[in-house]
């Protein structure tokens, strides 16, 4: 019988492939995050998320979809949106949507998974995120006409604190193009990918660990039912701190191994919005009894995506034990080796340069 030892080289194999499969996307998301950083205005996001409207809530859960920003770095984001005015309805919506989705994790997804799967993640995390924000500002008694809130062109009133933002959004803009683009580009590769480059790294060396140690006859016998291997997901996920980006390699190497799209689904959408180091300090930003409503309508909606997931899979004419074998048959070229050297070498600069400050 082989020894842990024995099989390492092949979870370092393994590893290694998913690095290959997905550094390439992973540079361009966070190359896009940089812009994104760089040219979208502070003025911009919390102007429009001020006020309780269910405009503001719409406006929160789709900004926050591009946003790189894992379950605990979205914490400080969503503190300022709330001191700056923004509803408590909105910034539910925008601690959801999110740590759920990224530009980064996005097209990790389409490099690892499938173009459904890539397309289906953003889509429920945005549903998921109106939901919720819409279930929190009904369940506040003080805030019973929070809804209807809006002015007459769809626009949520403005918050009197946004006259800050605009200052320092003034004086941003007297910035170069070239001092914006090396900003947004240092908070990127440096700032960025120092959060969550070792949990990539860790979520590449899970995924080696879950193609050598399990097998998949033994995933076939007990989680072969989807309602049961959901549930199971669901229970390993909402605990778990694991970010957008790094949960994608954990679950393909899992639907390798036959689980199901809606189980994968489950594990995408619960594990980077909910953890238990986080959940106390939404609790205290948001309330108790918001926070058990963003918990409950998180887990309801997961599960409810992961059946429709699998049906839609299954209408596609697709097994879904299946679904993801023969998607990386193609074999990784120079571009992929080059691009995960420059990835790791990144990482390890923004740890280093951490280590030293």
């Amino acid at each position: 019988m082989e020894s842990v030892l024995d099989r390492l080289p092949g979870v370092l194999s393994a590893s290694w492939g998913v690095l290959l499969e997905s550094a390439p996307f992973m540079l361009l998301g966070f190359f896009f995050a940089g812009l994104l950083k760089a040219f979208l205005p502070d003025s911009f996001i919390t102007g429009h998320l001020g006020g309780r409207s269910i405009g503001g809530i719409v406006k929160a859960s789709l900004l926050g979809i591009p946003l790189p920003l894992c379950s605990c770095g979205v914490l400080p984001a969503a503190a300022g949106l709330k001191k700056q005015g923004a509803g408590k309805g909105a910034v539910t919506s925008f601690l959801i949507s999110t740590p759920e989705t990224g530009i980064d994790s996005i097209a990790v997804t389409w490099s690892l998974l499938d173009p459904l799967m890539t397309v289906v993640r953003p889509v429920v995390s945005f549903v998921t995120a109106v939901a919720a924000g819409i279930a929190v500002s009904l369940s506040e008694r003080d805030h019973k006409h929070e809804l209807s809130e809006e002015d007459e062109d769809g626009q949520a009133k403005p918050s009197t604190s946004t006259c800050c933002c605009s200052s320092r959004s003034s004086q941003a803009g007297k910035s170069s193009f070239r001092d914006k683009f090396s900003g947004g580009m240092r908070f990127a590769f440096h700032d960025l990918l120092g959060d969550i480059g070792k949990w990539f790294l860790f979520g590449v060396l899970l995924s080696g660990v879950i193609s050598v140690f399990i097998d998949a006859a033994f995933l076939e016998r007990y989680l072969s039912n989807e309602y049961l291997s959901m549930l199971v997901m669901l229970i390993i996920a909402v605990p778990l701190y694991v970010c957008a980006t790094a949960s994608t390699p954990i679950a393909a190497a899992l639907a390798l191994k036959g689980i199901a799209p809606g189980a994968v689904l489950v594990f995408l959408l619960a594990g980077p919005a909910t953890n238990v180091a986080s959940f106390s300090v939404v609790a205290s930003m948001i309330g108790r009894k918001a926070a058990l409503i963003y918990l409950a309508v998180i887990i309801t909606m997961s599960c409810i995506a992961g059946l429709l997931v699998n049906q839609l899979y299954v209408m596609s004419g697709m097994d879904i034990s299946r679904w993801l074998v023969g998607q990386q048959a193609h074999e990784p070229g120079i571009l992929s080796s080059g691009a995960a050297m420059l990835l790791l070498a990144l990482i390890g600069a923004s740890f280093f340069d951490r280590k030293k400050a």
